[in-house]
This record gives C-alpha cells, structure tokens and sequence, in this order.
C-alpha cells in the first residue's frame, strides 16, 4: 500500500477566511493527502469535512512543530497564509518555518496565488506517477 502524502496547512488569524475559501475551491485535490495544521487553522479546516491533524496554535510552537515534519522529510509542501501587514509574537517560528523550507527544498505558499500553483504542481505530479 503506497504511502500518502502530508500538506501542512496554516493561516493567521486575518487568513482563516481566505484559507478555508482556498480549502473549499480545492477540496478533492485535499482530499487526496494527509493534512496538518496548527490548532486553530486545524479546527476551521475540519469544518469542510476534511480529517486533519492539528497541532500546537503557532504561537504556542505549532509552525515549530510543522518545521520539523518538513526537516525530517515528513511534509510535501506548506501551504500558510501569513498576514504581511500584522506583528506575529511567533515571528522566529514563521522565519524558522520559512527557512526550513527552503533548506529542504519543500514548496512554501504564503499567498492563494502560489498555493494555487503548488496545488496545480502536485495534481500534475500524481497524474504523472499513476500507472
């Protein structure tokens, strides 16, 4: 049996609307993966009816926690829309979380645009590996 693939989901609190609008327009493709999420994020997500596994709320280390699924080679890709304009007590995790992604070479979306290319991206690479 082939292993499904993780999708770490986050969104500060002025996002939480934006991201489950995102999860909504995409569910079947969601729908295909493991999901994580931090706490909150996590709870509004599993009102589309998706299971997920929530974590720790970012401040309280859950970003953290997603750094490390992504260190350890245990996430596909990151989808977190982050409030530019906002001041976040976390910001070391987020800068963390970012890094980490980018040291593992791990697709981080921090805006629907590019949460919509990642989903595009990994939709085409499924198709591809179906024999």
């Amino acid at each position: 049996m082939k292993k499904r693939r993780t999708v770490a989901l986050i969104a500060h609190d002025g996002k939480k609307a934006e991201m489950i609008a995102f999860v909504k327009d995409n569910l079947e493709f969601f729908k295909g993966f493991d999901l994580v999420a931090t706490s909150t994020t996590g709870k509004h997500v599993q009102q589309t009816g998706l299971k997920i596994k929530r974590f720790l709320s970012g401040p309280l280390g859950g970003d953290a926690q997603i750094a490390a699924l992504v260190a350890t080679g245990k996430c596909e890709a990151v989808i977190f829309m982050r409030d530019p304009l906002g001041m976040h007590p976390h910001d070391p995790d987020i800068s963390t979380l970012m890094r980490i992604c980018d040291v593992h070479n791990v697709p981080l979306a921090t805006n629907p645009s590019t949460a919509q290319l990642i989903v595009k991206g990994l939709a085409k690479n499924l198709l591809q590996k179906i024999p």
